[in-house]
């Protein structure tokens, strides 16, 4: 793994143990978490969402145990959490880890491509939404603009604690005072890791997500960042791909794959 795709690598795990750390035993979500060999493992109860219970930075700092990969897979299944991830970079470590992962029913499922841009222009939505950066104020509409996409909600007030946070930037978009996209962006260490991106069903095919990676990206290179990061599904045969667009849209070039694991069903 080179220096800039371990950047990318360190950010998302920094964002998601400061999401963790906000959310930890928060009712209905029930989450906790744990760093073993280094790696970031989520583990939420309230709400079987891989982004909620996942593992991350697995044989990135440290290699990873035998133990650590029966640990994990036992801590899913006991916890009843049909499909986490399990994020793999191509050399993670040790070279055994894909056989340990298969031994213990973790197979691979779609992965994730990781995009990157530096500064340069930041191309302007053209939407009529107004954008505007939000605080606890606007939690539970963030809350729930983002539980929208696919989350249940239970992760409605964890995912409201981030307007909270003093690393994480929370952005939001209104259509006549009505709170109509949401968009996060988490800096550190000179990085910015948008995430969290997603638009009311109200409000689609307005230009809300375009309108969300304009403001965090300009944020990102205000605050200084030489590297701005983010992620979706990997470009599949029969999918619209409307995220993976909109993300080069915004400036970002593809930077690579990573496999994602799950229980076998």
């Amino acid at each position: 793994m080179d220096k800039q795709h371990r950047r990318v690598e360190d950010v998302e795990l920094a964002a998601f143990l400061d999401f963790s750390q906000a959310a930890d035993g928060l009712d209905p979500l029930a989450l906790s978490y744990e760093i073993v060999d280094e790696a970031l493992i989520m583990v939420a109860p309230g709400d079987g969402h891989f982004l909620v219970n996942r593992v991350i930075g697995l044989g990135v700092e440290a290699p990873a145990q035998r133990e650590t990969i029966a640990h994990i897979a036992a801590l899913y299944r006991d916890n009843e959490i049909a499909r986490p991830f399990v994020h793999v970079v191509d050399d993670a470590k040790p070279a055994e880890l894909e056989t340990w992962l298969a031994e213990e029913g973790l197979v691979k499922q779609r992965r994730w491509m990781k995009f990157v841009r530096g500064a340069g222009p930041v191309p302007a939505s053209g939407t009529s939404m107004d954008v505007q950066k939000i605080d606890a104020t606007h939690c539970e509409e963030f809350g729930r603009i983002v539980a929208a996409f696919d989350f249940g909600d239970a992760s409605i007030p964890a995912l409201a604690r981030l307007t909270e946070r003093p690393k994480w930037h929370t952005y939001m978009g209104f259509v006549d005072g009505e709170p109509a996209a949401a968009g996060a962006l988490f800096v550190d260490q000179g990085v910015g890791w948008c995430d969290f991106g997603a638009t009311s069903p109200d409000f689609r095919r307005m230009g809300g997500q375009r309108a969300m990676l304009e403001a965090r990206v300009k944020a990102a290179l205000d605050m200084g960042c030489d590297l701005v990061a983010t992620e979706t599904g990997e470009a599949v045969e029969g999918d619209p791909q409307h995220s993976y667009h909109n993300i080069q849209w915004a400036g970002f070039e593809e930077a690579y794959l990573r496999d994602n694991y799950a229980l076998a069903k």
